[in-house]
């Protein structure tokens, strides 16, 4: 039986079977295209004060391994380690717990201190350079997703704050203040790899 338009029921369901894949495709990519605009504005805020950035990569951990590294940062104070953390929920956690506990909601579940990771990396960046003078830091960055209610554990803080912790010196500034950090800099890039680890989980490459 042919529909008033002239088509048959077969013709009808492939189109509305057509029309329903089209509109999954559209959604799937809108959401792909807000996902990496987060991205991106994530990337700009975390790096605004940098001369240069390294970004997912792996830096050898001095016993055959290595360590994963979300961002690296070359700033006016030296080379900075990024850990980012993009959890939902409220987060409990101090300097001296081994774990730290995360509650969301009626969910509760644990994960180990990013602190002791971090000095790792710490430490193994350090060796990287192979120059005592380049000052190194860490920190370990939660989005706004995440509530400290009792207040933020050392080397802590929240994405929009990141920019009060290295702030943006003008382009001329900032070269002049990293030049002398730059041969440490080239050395350190040398020994990074890509990581095949990105950190789309919160708890995730310890």
């Amino acid at each position: 039986m042919n529909s008033p338009l002239g088509l048959t029921q077969v013709q009808l369901v492939l189109i509305a079977v057509g029309a329903l894949v089209v509109a999954l495709l559209m959604s799937l990519g809108v959401r792909l295209w807000m996902l990496r605009r987060r991205d991106a504005r994530r990337v700009a805020r975390v790096t605004a004060g940098s001369a240069d950035y390294l970004r997912n990569v792996l830096v050898p951990d001095g016993n055959g391994g290595d360590f994963h590294l979300d961002f690296l940062l070359l700033t006016s104070r030296g080379v900075v380690i990024i850990d980012m953390r993009d959890i939902a929920g409220n987060v409990f956690g101090g300097d001296q717990m081994t774990d730290w506990t995360l509650m969301d909601g009626p969910r509760r579940s644990t994960f180990v201190n990013p602190q002791s990771g971090l000095y790792d990396r710490i430490a193994s960046v350090r060796a990287a350079l192979q120059d005592a003078e380049t000052p190194v830091e860490g920190r370990i960055v939660f989005t706004r997703r995440a509530k400290f209610p009792k207040g933020l554990p050392r080397y802590t803080v929240m994405l929009e704050s990141i920019a009060a912790e290295f702030p943006k010196l003008g382009a001329a500034e900032l070269e002049i203040s990293v030049a002398k950090y730059r041969p440490a800099w080239a050395r350190l890039k040398e020994a990074c790899k890509p990581s095949p680890h990105f950190r789309a989980t919160p708890i995730a490459v310890a």
